[in-house]
């Protein structure tokens, strides 16, 4: 579960290593370039500890930063719902423990029904691979947790993370990549986030209580300050089939939003492969007869 940026109690300034170098972050996110990524995103908290700059003559990338005072985060300017989103992402190097990096999206009404997609990325001690943590809410309802190593260093690169969330099912790509998809299951009384729209949010935070190994290994603050980067975050609003006023009118019947063989290919890959956690496979979390509704759907292959 990612909660909504909070502002912690303590603030203070950094100094950061960007690239190679050693730069004062004060209050409020230094420009050496004119900026173009914060025209989609704002600051909510940590501006001491974020910094735009130039990856490239045409990219900007946001440095977000974790030290032993304060994390930082952004939100978008615009909610959604409905649509396609997607951010490129170079996670924490080296001994990353207990340190969280996120993506997601969630409602702002009241939390006891709140709708929200999560991607979170658990840091681990160095050489051991980082999971990415998902999770889906609707109406209040969540639990839906799926795990999964990745393919690739995380850290070494930047790689694209994103959600396509349509009328029939929220698909979470790595790469354009399929990893997991959730389907709208509403007409059998499963929860499914179909009218509340959603703002993006991207954070860096403690999370040593839980994020690595259940607990069992904590943040190393000498390793601090902890860095993630942020760039070309993009949107996309979902596009209903023609004659169609919105996706959310779309007939129940049609085909438009249906997985394409590559996606179905693409999830039976990373299920075999790569996914280390699943809710609808945990005996030891539910009994046979308690699973969630979805699961037993999902087994019938409805």
């Amino acid at each position: 579960m990612s909660f909504p940026c909070r502002r912690p109690s303590r603030h203070c300034s950094l100094l950061l290593l960007v690239a190679g170098v050693v730069v004062l972050l004060i209050t409020g996110s230094m420009r050496p370039c004119e900026a173009t990524l914060d025209d989609d995103i704002e600051l909510i908290w940590g501006a001491s500890h974020t910094y735009f700059f130039m990856d490239s003559p045409d990219t900007e990338s946001l440095a977000l930063s974790l030290d032993e005072q304060q994390g930082s985060c952004f939100r978008s300017k615009n909610t959604y719902l409905y649509g396609t989103i997607s951010m490129d992402i170079k996670l924490v190097e080296g001994n990353s423990a207990g340190v969280v990096a996120t993506i997601y999206t969630i409602s702002e009404g009241p939390w006891s029904y709140h709708d929200e997609i999560d991607l979170e990325f658990l840091g681990n001690v160095s050489g051991q691979p980082i999971t990415l943590h998902t999770n889906i809410f609707a109406n209040g309802v969540g639990g839906r947790e799926q795990q999964y190593y990745l393919w690739f260093d995380p850290t070494a690169d930047y790689h694209t993370y994103t959600i396509e969330w349509n009328p029939k099912y929220i698909v979470i790509r790595v790469d354009g990549k399929a990893i997991r998809a959730f389907k709208n299951y509403e007409d059998q009384g499963v929860p499914y986030p179909t009218w509340q729209q959603q703002r993006v949010y991207g954070s860096l935070w403690d999370a040593d209580e839980w994020a690595t190994q259940g607990g069992a290994i904590k943040t190393d603050w000498s390793n601090a300050p902890f860095v993630a980067y942020y760039r070309n975050y993009n949107t996309t609003w979902c596009r209903p089939s023609p004659g169609v006023s919105w996706c959310g009118a779309e007939p129940k019947d049609s085909g438009r939003f249906d997985l394409d063989q590559q996606t179905l290919a693409d999830l039976q890959w990373v299920n075999a492969n790569y996914r280390i956690y699943d809710y609808c496979t945990d005996h030891k979390r539910f009994n046979e007869s308690e699973f969630p509704k979805e699961c037993y759907l999902q087994r019938a292959g409805l």
